[in-house]
């Protein structure tokens, strides 16, 4: 088996329902434009809040990827 390197890049998912659907729409988004995607780890969860109430959850990933180079 051929060794592999993996990128690893902090994204932030939000969302007004719950830290999983936040992280779900950061991964989603994420998957877009990156290939190959492989692990995400949570990292942080907060929420934002506005007059009292929670207004969005955010979910901080940490997201790997392989790493394609140039043949």
């Amino acid at each position: 088996m051929a060794e592999s390197v993996y990128k690893v890049i902090e994204i932030i998912g939000t969302s007004p329902v719950s830290w999983e659907k936040a992280a779900e729409a950061a991964v989603a988004t994420a998957s877009k434009t990156i290939k190959d995607l492989r692990i995400a780890e949570v990292v942080e969860l907060d929420l934002q809040i506005e007059d009292g109430k929670v207004v969005n959850y955010r979910t901080k990933l940490s997201l790997s990827f392989k790493y394609l180079g140039k043949d």
